[in-house]
């Protein structure tokens, strides 16, 4: 009789601290007024309705203990680390701590590729990467990285919920063989290096950027006459301190994180290219889950995303201001326009048929258009 009583006393606290954490997360949401001159609330309407769909769904249920381990290649105190850590925060607090949620931060469980592969097998529970780790199994994923599709913020929010967000999802979901659980923001890839002030495209001939292997942004960088050098994620700051490198490009979070202002003296903003990472899970681990776990871990995700939102707005400009304090040199492009115009002349033609076709680039670009004009006209 004792232990039956301690069941629903503990089904009962469950339930009223995932009522809690809904509260404050929404909270969070509302004290978020303006950004500049936009309105920025508007932004979390399609992720707020679907947290709304799981708010009251997940009934209490007594969890086995059980430890998913989740892996990413940047630190802790990143943008990557702030979306662990709460996703962390929700799982176990909705879970009545039964269910942990270990972060592995740094590449402390290897490389992207290596997390990847551990992911999709399910010898690794969920881990976070980038989107060009993921074109060797899906082409049209990479219509994510064609420069200067995403403008915005907003965009990015669009084309990762709704339809398109559950394009991907199906996508990935079928040719990978893994999930999409939550989309950290990182924001767009700006422009560090060690050898001149950057204000123009003429500025960037022969500088050696290191970039992660894809093609469309090596394309581009060729396109804008530098010269783009793959090179694996960990190996950066080190050819950068050695100078095999000039420079390279990232959110200002992760440049401040990675401390590359230690190795680097210029920062100039660039948005050809917003830096998304998915957290996934492989696909047949999450279908052996029990319902109640698979439908907090969905809602743990989207709530987590949301929060990836709110910590760009408030924490962006404080890394860029921070890495200006410390002695970088900041400097804006002067013709930028004409960057967007040589990448869609020379760049886009050349990799249509290498993400499904003109047309599938076209729909993207399309309701990202729709969305834009729906959200003036309010």
């Amino acid at each position: 009789m004792a232990k039956k009583l301690l069941t629903i006393l503990k089904k009962f606290f469950r339930f009223k601290y995932r009522m809690f954490v809904t509260i404050i997360v929404t909270m969070k949401q509302i004290q978020i007024v303006k950004k500049g001159e936009v309105v920025m609330k508007k932004l979390f309407a399609l992720l707020t309705l679907a947290m709304v769909l799981f708010c009251f769904a997940i009934p209490a249920q007594v969890f086995a203990a059980k430890v998913l381990k989740l892996g990413f290649g940047d630190p802790i105190n990143s943008d990557q680390g702030a979306i662990a850590k709460q996703f962390k925060y929700l799982v176990e607090g909705y879970t009545g701590g039964e269910v942990e949620i270990q972060l592995f931060p740094g590449s402390a469980l290897g490389n992207e590729t290596e997390m990847l592969q551990n992911t999709r097998s399910g010898e690794l529970d969920l881990c976070m990467l980038s989107v060009p780790n993921l074109s060797p199994f899906s082409r049209k994923i990479n219509i994510l990285t064609f420069p200067y599709v995403i403008k915005s913020m907003r965009d990015a929010v669009t084309i990762t919920t709704g339809k398109l967000g559950q394009q991907w999802n199906d996508i990935l979901q079928k040719e990978a063989g893994i999930r999409i659980m939550a989309w950290t923001y990182s924001n767009f890839r700006h422009l560090t290096n060690s050898k001149r002030k950057i204000t123009s495209m003429a500025d960037l001939e022969g500088l050696k950027v290191r970039v992660p292997q894809n093609a469309l942004m090596i394309a581009s960088y060729e396109a804008w006459g530098a010269n783009p050098t793959p090179m694996a994620w960990p190996e950066t700051f080190t050819a950068l301190q050695q100078g095999v490198v000039d420079g390279q490009d990232n959110p200002y979070i992760v440049n401040y994180t990675m401390k590359f202002h230690e190795v680097q003296d210029y920062i100039t903003p660039l948005h050809y290219q917003f830096s998304l990472q998915p957290m996934i899970i492989g696909e047949k681990h999450f279908q052996k889950m029990d319902q109640e776990l698979k439908d907090i871990l969905v809602r743990a995700g989207i709530e987590a995303q949301q929060y990836c939102v709110l910590f760009q707005m408030e924490e962006s400009d404080k890394a860029l201001q921070a890495m200006i304090d410390a002695g970088m040199e900041y400097s804006e492009f002067s013709d930028e326009d004409k960057m967007i115009e040589v990448a869609k002349e020379k760049v886009w033609p050349e990799y249509y048929d290498k993400v499904g076709g003109k047309e599938a680039v076209m729909e993207v670009v399309a309701e990202l258009e729709k969305a834009e004009k729906a959200r003036q006209a309010q």
